[in-house]
């Protein structure tokens, strides 16, 4: 994973950050990784926290928070997306003015979490039957937060599932939500925002409020993993 991020273009990268606010790596996971990660939804030890989205209306599926000490390969990929994301953050911050400063590494960035009482871990593993959605939603788990996450695609579509498709929304000022829609392949990262982003306007920058779901898995089952770089109060 992380030979995928030291290969990456990064001012392309960054640009399609900046422009349209989401990015794709391609094949960050092996497919003998992806199973590995997908075989970790069964091993009660690596999870403190497990939930099923039907009893909280958030859609039909289930999900598991890894603990903290997470497995090594896990907590490698954390620490190289935050190094790859922190330039981003504070470009964003400088943009919009918002006083936000974040460290070169998660460790640092973790202890600010701590500091604000954010000690448990936010990586999770996501796994939708047929029939199975996410409603759209912002992962913000306390005062402190980092303005974008990673999500990456543990099953292949068209072969493990079909229908399935991560979808964003754009809370345009003054006009309608545009969505969109993705569909990353097996072993495929997607970096987006995680509350919202800049968007350069006639005079200057302004918010851009972001959501993200799953549309409805149409056959099999589909299976990811969520990479949230700041931890939770509870």
């Amino acid at each position: 994973m992380l030979e995928s991020l030291k290969k990456l273009d990064r001012p392309v990268f960054y640009e399609q950050m900046h422009e349209q606010g989401y990015a794709f790596v391609k094949s960050v996971l092996s497919q003998d990784e992806s199973e590995m990660f997908k075989s970790h939804f069964e091993q009660d030890e690596l999870f403190r926290k497990t939930v099923v989205m039907e009893r909280h209306q958030y859609g039909k599926g289930s999900y598991r928070y890894y603990r903290h000490p997470m497995p090594n390969l896990l907590q490698e990929m954390r620490e190289g997306i935050y190094a790859l994301l922190a330039p981003i953050a504070n470009q964003w911050s400088k943009a919009l003015n918002l006083g936000t400063s974040y460290p070169d590494l998660l460790e640092s960035f973790l202890e600010q979490c701590k500091n604000a009482g954010q000690k448990l871990a936010t990586p999770l593993i996501l796994k939708y039957p047929t029939g199975g959605y996410n409603t759209l939603h912002q992962d913000l788990y306390g005062e402190v937060y980092f303005p974008m996450q990673a999500i990456i695609c543990l099953s292949e579509a068209g072969k493990d599932f079909t229908g399935g498709s991560l979808v964003l929304t754009e809370q345009r000022p003054r006009a309608q939500s545009k969505a969109i829609v993705i569909n990353p392949g097996l072993g495929d990262m997607v970096v987006i925002p995680t509350q919202f982003r800049p968007k350069r306007g006639t005079r200057g920058y302004y918010r851009l409020n972001m959501r993200h779901g799953v549309s409805e898995v149409l056959s099999g089952q589909r299976q990811t993993m969520g990479i949230i770089l700041h931890d939770a109060l509870k």
